[in-house]
């Protein structure tokens, strides 16, 4: 089922529908036959290794690139009729490193406070309300104490969580998050996976997609799951399954066995299988 739950959905209930989407690029098919529908409210994940197409999809749902085939519409709006630029005020994307980075020597307050503009510098005069909202956002996100520390001084667990604070102050229908944990130690990840779970518990939440490599990073509220294998869906659906041992060592290439505990998913690979990797057995 192409739905991101077991209930039906109207188009109009929808935030992200793609139907046949491809990108081609240099002779290759980097995207090929996408068909995904996410209901509004929820939070989803798309997993999948290296090259398998997640950064190129989340590119085609921003807008920031067009695919080659295919029909995309987000938050009710169809690509081709939507003017981009408005469509991306309901939509924000949140990654470890972007195109523009906040001033390093403004505070932490001060760079969640950017989202109610949309911009990387305070260039206009914020309000109460504005100020007040990402206090209570960085409050959220476990960084009370930091609000006067220097976006410089935050360790990159909490320059991510500052930026998620920040993608909330204005209340986006969309939120994207592209590998948020990455980089990141143990303490760090837990904290952002604590963030999006906490975000996603709030009043009236954003819908949520989540891009990663592992799943570990996938907290407990994503409800669906979509698997990239070589640019096509390999499979969709509730966790439970999809995340399953015999279709992620497929898709990975390495023999691996999911185990599940208190609503998360791991992944553990033997040590016996390591030879089988080294000589060719598997994709490097």
């Amino acid at each position: 089922m192409d739905q991101a739950d077991a209930r039906p959905s109207r188009p109009d209930s929808l935030a992200i529908r793609t139907q046949n989407v491809g990108v081609y690029r240099q002779g290759r098919w980097i995207l090929k036959d996408v068909d995904w529908s996410v209901p509004s409210g929820a939070c989803v994940a798309v997993l999948g290794p290296n090259g398998s197409g997640k950064s190129t999809l989340t590119r085609v749902i921003s807008g920031y690139l067009w695919p080659t085939v295919g029909e995309v519409s987000v938050l009710g709006e169809a690509f081709g009729s939507v003017n981009l630029h408005d469509l991306r005020e309901s939509l924000r994307l949140v990654q470890p490193t972007g195109l523009a980075e906040p001033d390093p020597e403004m505070t932490a307050l001060e760079v969640a406070t950017t989202g109610a503009f949309g911009t990387v510098g305070l260039y206009r005069e914020t309000t109460p309300h504005d100020r007040a909202e990402a206090e209570r956002l960085l409050e959220t996100v476990g960084l009370h104490a930091a609000l006067r520390t220097p976006y410089m001084s935050l360790s990159s667990g909490e320059r991510i969580r500052c930026l998620m604070a920040r993608a909330m102050v204005r209340k986006p229908r969309l939120l994207l998050l592209d590998e948020p944990t990455s980089g990141l130690d143990l303490l760090a990840r837990e904290q952002v996976l604590a963030t999006i779970q906490s975000l996603h518990q709030e009043a009236d939440p954003p819908t949520v997609v989540l891009i990663t490599h592992h799943l570990e990073e996938l907290p407990p509220a994503v409800s669906h799951v979509m698997v990239l294998q070589d640019g096509r869906v390999a499979a969709q659906g509730d966790p439970e399954s999809v995340l399953r041992s015999d279709l992620l060592s497929d898709v990975y290439q390495c023999p691996l066995e999911v185990v599940r505990a208190d609503g998360r998913y791991y992944s553990r690979v033997s040590p016996g299988a390591w030879a089988s990797l080294l000589s060719g057995g598997a994709r490097a």
